[in-house]
């Protein structure tokens, strides 16, 4: 994941509040992914139009913690959703 890349949740692949496991998931057709409270504050960041530092700059911010935790974190992250299907990403 660069710094100016450009991730979206593809469509028909939403994010969902599971109120049976008071739990966040993102639901793809045939497919669901449960989140941590991790995943989901990236996720919740991920609009279609904000670069990957944009959003990491935000929650390093929200979070008071260091950019570079936050970077690699969350490129991990998404990349591994990017691997699944889950996450679009425009350079």
């Amino acid at each position: 994941m660069q710094a100016t890349d450009t991730p979206a949740l593809p469509r028909g692949v939403r994010l969902h509040h599971d109120r049976v496991r008071d739990t966040w998931v993102l639901l793809a057709p045939e497919r669901a992914v449960t989140l941590d409270m991790v995943g989901h504050a990236i996720l919740t960041e991920i609009d279609g139009t904000r670069t990957f530092e944009d959003i990491t700059t935000t929650l390093a911010t929200r979070y008071n913690a260091p950019v570079e935790q936050i970077v690699n974190d969350s490129a991990g992250f998404l990349d591994a959703l990017r691997n699944r299907r889950f996450l679009d990403v425009t350079p």
